[in-house]
């Protein structure tokens, strides 16, 4: 046998070396740096060895790296989920209306002194003017319709939007097609018993 091949048994040396003595692999197909390393061995043998701790286990000191808008950011996905647009990543120049709310925010910090939970209302409300309309999770949203001054909504997208449209249009024509289909049904019934009718009376005359 050509002993184990996991790493942590023997070297990569002795395992080639085994692999020659089992005829597993051919004296010519030995790779370069064998010859090397017999030539030349190292002065204390590369085996694995496992590290012994007397302290215990060892803690992580690997700080987590969080950044001031990573707090408003995760409160923005808590209150209003991912938000009313898909991240598209198709485009390079795509801003999320995540990062837009967090740019929002910190600016109306710069601009004066607010409570945090004052400063996450008027961010909103300030997205909400420049057309972005944001949904609380659980609560339904509302668009008013018909007013004045009314933007294009960025809840809105072109791609579901043609789907719902779709979707739409095929229900309402097989709809169509079955209301059809039931008036034509009666009509066919009555055309058959008049023919059945007509059939009996040429039978009956003389």
């Amino acid at each position: 046998m050509a002993g184990s091949r996991l790493e942590k048994f023997g070297t990569v040396f002795t395992r080639v070396r085994d692999l020659m003595r089992a005829g597993v692999m051919k004296e010519g197909d030995r790779p370069l740096w064998y010859d090397v390393y017999v030539a030349f061995p190292p002065k204390k043998e590369p085996l694995y060895q496992k590290p012994i701790s007397s302290f215990g286990k060892v803690a992580d000191k690997v700080p987590d790296i969080l950044y001031k808008e990573d707090n408003i950011r995760a409160k923005f996905y808590e209150v209003y989920g991912n938000g009313p647009r898909v991240l598209d990543l198709t485009k390079t120049s795509f801003v999320s209306t995540s990062q837009k709310f967090v740019e929002k925010y910190q600016e109306l910090e710069n601009r004066g002194a607010l409570g945090e939970e004052e400063l996450f209302e008027e961010t909103g409300k300030a997205l909400l003017a420049e057309g972005i309309v944001l949904r609380r999770r659980g609560v339904p949203m509302v668009v008013p319709q018909g007013s004045e001054g009314s933007v294009e909504l960025e809840s809105r997208d072109p791609v579901l939007e043609m789907k719902l449209t779709d979707m739409l249009a095929e229900q309402q024509q097989q709809q169509q097609q079955q209301q059809e289909v039931l008036q034509s049904e009666p009509q066919a019934e009555g055309a058959k018993e008049e023919y059945t009718r007509q059939n009996r009376t040429e039978k009956n005359m003389p």
